[in-house]
């Protein structure tokens, strides 16, 4: 039981993006989706129905470390990459990610299938996504105050854990949304034999409804809001309130507000080439882990491959 505790305050502390509920001596776990701050620069992240949406092989990197000034700080590093193939109605993808926090460490593989269907008004797409979560947990370096004590002295600790997840999106040249659920699958710990069993449950589900737009001024500046909302019935709301400035179709300067953790956020991105951006975001806690967190670094590398991408045919969405 001291060792379920323990994770339970560490995630709920280090990496608030997985949900945990207590029932019975059972723990509920819920993964759901890594909170990127620049999820605009990959959308696979939260719908798998983006999977070849940009006409073209992309390939995105993410990195993302949260500053709480003490040991088992969390991060996260991402790669992803999806395509259209030559048929344009079916597109596939990969992810590959891993996550520390606290004494945890967790590596997941997912594989993406979109089905689009294309109309003179927009393109949408059906999208499914499969594979699993690698989780292992390593007590062993926990001091505790009682020292010995035999409950965290099991070394490491791993399980395997997959998931599927489903999701529909559209775009035209000035409007996206999305509609997705990222995890089906939920686990029920036993806080007696430390296993993990399969246990569905739709109080646990996170519903991602994305949207966004582009609003043009003039050749050299456009605007680009959006929104994520995140629901659950189990969880409090999330909204994450964007905008980003686009100057010369170069350099993108914009902000967030996440409303349900409290937390602002700035922006910095730069259309290097018309295949490359780099981006940079920071945010600043503002709810109850003011006091502890020194704000979270998060570095964002996009390529897109393909004769698609044009001076006149820029990419937004």
């Amino acid at each position: 039981m001291k060792r379920y505790r323990y994770i339970l305050l560490s995630l709920t502390l280090l990496f608030p993006s997985i949900l945990i509920a207590q029932d019975s001596g059972e723990f509920t776990i819920a993964n759901q989706y890594p909170i990127y701050s620049q999820y605009l620069l990959d959308g696979l992240v939260i719908n798998p129905a983006y999977a070849g949406t940009r006409d073209a092989l992309s390939i995105s990197l993410t990195g993302r470390k949260r500053m709480l000034g003490f040991t088992g700080e969390s991060s996260m590093q991402s790669l992803s990459l999806h395509t259209p193939l030559k048929t344009e109605r079916i597109a596939l993808g990969l992810s590959v990610s891993h996550i520390t926090y606290g004494v945890t460490k967790q590596t997941s593989f997912y594989g993406y299938y979109a089905f689009h269907i294309k109309d003179d008004r927009g393109l949408w797409s059906l999208g499914i996504k499969a594979g699993a979560d690698m989780t292992t947990s390593d007590y062993s370096g926990i001091t505790t105050a009682d020292p010995g004590d035999p409950v965290f002295e099991g070394g490491n600790e791993s399980h395997v854990m997959p998931n599927v997840g489903t999701g529909i999106y559209y775009k035209n040249r000035k409007f996206f949304a999305g509609l997705a659920v990222p995890a089906l699958l939920t686990y029920k710990s036993d806080t007696i034999s430390s296993g993990y069993r399969l246990k569905p449950d739709l109080n646990y589900y996170d519903i991602l409804f994305s949207a966004g737009a582009l609003i043009t001024f003039s050749e050299v500046f456009k605007f680009k809001p959006s929104v994520l909302v995140k629901y659950s019935i189990t969880n409090s709301l999330r909204v994450d309130i964007n905008g980003n400035f686009i100057v010369y179709d170069i350099l993108w300067l914009g902000a967030s507000w996440r409303i349900g953790e409290d937390a602002l956020v700035g922006i910095v991105a730069i259309q290097i080439s018309q295949q490359l951006r780099l981006g940079y975001s920071y945010d600043w806690s503002m709810g109850v882990l003011t006091g502890f967190s020194g704000g979270t670094h998060e570095i964002g590398l996009m390529f897109d491959f393909g004769k698609k991408v044009t001076a006149a045919n820029p990419r937004y969405f």
